[in-house]
């Protein structure tokens, strides 16, 4: 583990920004058409790796740090399995989780808390809804309201504390990023990303945030997938991809991937992050610059495409139909 004064000096090494370096404009990766006319155009950057490891494909700076936001999560749960919590199948694809709030994935977070003596007022994820809008619907209208297990982060904080309480470390200060389990995510999402991080923030859930490359982010996706069996990235990966739906939900892009392609590693994080690595260590990832989620499929599919994928659900993650009065008069395409 790091010590705390390299720690500390971590956290105080500011994210590039105008003030302090040349932005680099990145290119143009999706254009939204409506009626035939380009009425949108989505920038972003984007790396492809190569089965050996090397960059086959960079648009735009895939070498400047970002916050991979979610797609951070498979380093998180990895960390609370080299802490020594034992989590398997379903529970370690939970850990790993952005997911939708299905009754599935809320039956289970209950089941992890009652099972490691934990409670929901211990959670300090935010009180949220169903990340999918179609349970949040539902939930809206059977009178319930914002709760911390219904936020989409709650199973890998239940992790996290269980972790903490198995360890004997403060529970109440879990999300300091001094605290030995946040040092010690730390550490793996340095070895997987195979650099330093960058900076440290907050993410929306209050975790503390590591930023990496997407080029590193990538690699360690591509670490994840080729690690050995019975290693804690291997069984998070191999969770992940045997459970897909409690990664994310029935009506999600990262399982429809997982499911239907064998071996693939899928995660999408907010702020339009995605990583991907296949089963013979080829990655992506990418981010949007503006952060627009609706653009995530379209270039997803073709970015898999450019890595040498096929498969039918392609097609599916890659449709992104405009409506007009209900009908589709328009698309949003990938142009890379």
């Amino acid at each position: 583990m790091p010590d705390t004064q390299k720690t500390q000096q971590t956290q105080q090494t500011p994210l590039p920004s105008a003030a302090t370096s040349t932005p680099v404009i990145p290119p143009v990766l999706a254009e939204v058409v409506r009626s035939g006319f380009v009425e949108g155009r989505h920038r972003g950057s984007l790396v492809l790796l190569g089965a050996d490891g090397t960059v086959e494909l960079a648009l735009g700076d895939v070498t400047a740090p970002v916050f991979p936001r979610s797609t951070n999560k498979p380093m998180q749960a990895a960390a609370v399995l080299r802490a020594g919590l034992d989590l398997s199948g379903e529970r370690l694809a939970l850990a790993a989780a952005s997911h939708s709030g299905e009754t599935f994935h809320l039956d289970l977070v209950q089941k992890l808390l009652a099972e490691h003596r934990l409670t929901a007022a211990e959670l300090q994820c935010p009180p949220d809804l169903p990340l999918d809008p179609v349970e949040a619907e539902t939930y809206l209208a059977a009178g319930a309201v914002r709760d911390r297990v219904t936020m989409n982060c709650s199973g890998k904080h239940t992790a996290m504390l269980a972790a903490c309480d198995l360890n004997g470390w403060p529970k109440g200060s879990y999300l300091d990023p001094e605290h030995p389990l946040q040092r010690l995510i730390h550490d793996v999402i340095e070895e997987a990303a195979g650099e330093p991080v960058a900076a440290v923030g907050t993410d929306g859930c209050g975790a503390p945030l590591m930023a990496i490359s997407l080029t590193g982010l990538a690699r360690a996706y591509r670490h994840f997938v080729l690690a050995p069996a019975g290693s804690a990235e291997r069984r998070v990966a191999d969770a992940m991809r045997a459970h897909p739906e409690y990664v994310a939900g029935t009506r999600r892009p990262d399982t429809w991937l997982m499911r239907e392609v064998p071996g693939v590693l899928s995660k999408m994080g907010a702020e339009a992050v995605q990583a991907v690595a296949l089963p013979d260590g080829r990655a992506l990832a990418f981010k949007i610059d503006d952060g627009s989620t609706r653009v995530l499929g379209p270039v997803l599919a073709r970015a898999l495409r450019l890595l040498g994928a096929d498969a039918p659900v392609l097609d599916r993650i890659g449709s992104a139909p405009l409506l007009g009065a209900g009908r589709e008069v328009g698309e949003i395409r990938a142009v890379i």
